[in-house]
């Protein structure tokens, strides 16, 4: 028996499938509902397309610039460019239902099986794992044998919580999409905009993001804020409502997103990838890649191992994970915390993104995803310039205090 199930079929599943098929692994995919269209802002680095193979007949729209709106509404144009330009120089905006379906449907092609139906329970032992789900055309419980399980099921992991894993932190994504009329449209031809300030989402950013034929107007909101979600999309439109005069709202989506990696992935016969491990980036939100790139490396490590799958052998993906990416991890969520932290932080960090190395070493490791070394004048050169923001927004707080202080003494 070296049958593995995947529990999940989105673009991380998809892909950890296709790995193991390509390997000649047996492998079987179970979604819940293969008619779930994952909520998503959709924008993926031009590396995916490369790595993974991806036609660009599944790009939306390409995006060469951002905009970034402060709460005071001040807005830093950013162009998508490297530290070198090349022809990758954008961000490719997709539509889950066509991305996530191509990537499942090559996964099948591959030689995987693609079951429709809701993961229950499983139990490990040191031959295998027993796991029962419920078929969803005929609603019955179904067994299956398999020598080991990944779990590519979302924030909410069903399998995270059958290996008693505690639930991480989530923040809710929520977001709306609108037709609008071609002459609006056109205001959102070339450009992803990112909105910060408390009526829009205390601890993250909203977004309205351009996809070919509509656009994608969303808000993040931490684990404190969830409940004013609604809210918070609304007062969004309304800050934006001019330019979405005319449009047409065909959809509303809402997911969760947790807010930190899990410290361990692998176990007996068990993995978790993409946001069933936390594999989300703090400062964007950012999990297409991360779930790709995840699925492909824990598959890559259990269809060498598929003989034994135990913990010891499996750990080997958390850390090559970890040495690869771990600095930039711990480095977006240093940079979420003190980006987002309050209102006047987050008009430095709209002052941080006019600085041009802070530009382009941005889009060079998002690009890429690496960590690019940045020379010690650059450097210095961005350090003045944040540190001179800083003065420039609490300044005038602080002589407030201190005349505050001198009255009253």
């Amino acid at each position: 028996m070296d049958e593995v199930l995947i529990v999940g079929a989105s673009v991380g599943g998809a892909t950890a499938a296709e790995t193991l098929a390509r390997a000649g692994v047996p492998v079987i995919m179970l979604e819940r509902d293969l008619s779930y269209i994952k909520p998503c802002g959709g924008a993926v680095p031009p590396v995916a397309f490369d790595e993974f193979d991806i036609p660009q007949a599944m790009i939306s729209r390409k995006v060469h610039r951002t905009l970034v709106h402060s709460p005071s509404e001040r807005v830093t144009e950013v162009e998508v460019a490297g530290l070198e330009a090349s022809e990758n120089d954008y961000v490719a905006m997709v539509c889950r239902e066509d991305f996530d379906d191509y990537l499942r449907q090559r996964a099948v092609q591959s030689g995987a099986e693609l079951i429709e139906g809701q993961f229950l329970d499983m139990q490990v032992d040191a031959h295998g794992v027993t796991v029962h789900y419920r078929e969803r055309t005929t609603q019955t419980r179904q067994t299956l044998r398999v020598a080991a399980v990944i779990g590519a099921d979302g924030a909410y992991s069903p399998t995270a919580k059958a290996l008693g894993l505690p639930n991480l932190p989530r923040c809710i994504a929520i977001q709306e999409r609108i037709r609008l009329p071609e002459d609006k449209m056109a205001r959102w031809e070339d450009s992803a905009d990112l909105y910060l300030g408390t009526e829009v989402s205390p601890d993250l950013y909203a977004w309205a993001f351009p996809k070919k034929d509509h656009i994608a107007v969303g808000i993040g909101a931490g684990p404190k804020h969830t409940k004013a979600a609604r809210q918070l999309l609304e007062n969004l439109k309304q800050r934006i409502a001019p330019d979405l005069v005319g449009g047409d709202i065909f959809m509303r989506e809402a997911h969760a997103l947790p807010m930190h990696p899990r410290r361990h992935m692998s176990f007996d016969r068990t993995m978790l990838i993409g946001d069933a491990a936390g594999l989300v980036v703090g400062t964007s939100g950012e999990g297409i890649y991360w779930a790709m790139k995840s699925g492909k490396m824990a598959a890559e490590v259990l269809a060498e191992n598929i003989s034994n799958p135990v913990q010891q052998a499996l750990r080997h993906y958390d850390r090559q994970w970890w040495r690869q990416y771990g600095t930039m991890y711990r480095f977006l969520r240093g940079l979420q915390v003190w980006g987002y932290g309050n209102t006047r932080q987050k008009e430095v960090f709209t002052d941080m993104c006019r600085n041009l190395d802070v530009q382009r070493l941005t889009f060079e490791s998002y690009m890429h995803k690496n960590m690019t070394p940045v020379p010690w004048l650059v450097q210095m050169r961005m350090t003045g310039d944040i540190l001179a923001a800083q003065v420039r927004h609490y300044a005038p707080q602080m002589r407030r205090r201190v005349a505050n202080a001198t009255r009253n003494a």
